[in-house]
């Protein structure tokens, strides 16, 4: 890996170890090997890396969660099925990614103040939307793009709802059939 890599792989290193607010330059030169003239070369800013390791971190995670759900998902399974697998398998991650989780609530708390963090959040909405969609319930996004819209903003809302509540009790944290359940009571 060249510098730039090195540095971004330390700064995701103490996004998880440390989170957004509490790394700092040196923290990132530490764990990735490099000098701290190195990030001003490269990112300009210690912000500006920590936001792509960020956002970095979050594109590995939906790529992960995707090829997970590919393989534990029954082919041929409704939209409930499909969302109770998916769900569990997020409720997982979300144990594992911990620091992830409350770094993107410690940034929403900021947003108003960090401009760059809140257009590269709304861009990345669209692409989660899509995402979700097409995760949850195979939503072609290409094909159908205001169901994968809708349907990918109602996970959206869910997963960040959920999520703040796991962040603060996690044993009481819904299991995808919990939820379904729920669902099939808040609709019928």
């Amino acid at each position: 890996m060249g510098n730039r890599e090195d540095l971004l792989a330390g700064a995701k290193r103490c996004l998880m170890e440390k989170g957004y607010g509490r790394t700092t330059a040196r923290d990132i030169a530490n764990a990735s090997g490099v000098s701290l003239a190195a990030i001003g070369y490269h990112f300009r800013s210690k912000e500006a890396l920590m936001n792509e390791a960020l956002f970095q971190a979050m594109q590995e995670w939906g790529d992960e969660l995707a090829a997970m759900l590919a393989a534990e998902v029954e082919p041929g399974a409704g939209p409930l099925e499909r969302f109770e697998a998916a769900w569990d398998r997020v409720v997982e991650s979300f144990t594992r990614l911990r620091p992830l989780w409350v770094t993107q609530f410690e940034l929403l708390g900021q947003i108003d103040h960090v401009p760059e963090v809140r257009e590269q959040l709304v861009r990345g909405i669209k692409e989660a939307r899509e995402g979700l969609a097409e995760l949850m319930q195979g939503i072609d996004p290409a094909a159908d793009p205001e169901r994968a819209r809708l349907t990918g903003a109602f996970y959206q809302a869910m997963l960040t709802g959920f999520l703040s509540q796991w962040l603060l009790d996690p044993d009481s944290a819904l299991s995808g059939r919990e939820v379904v359940t729920a669902l099939r009571m808040a609709v019928g």
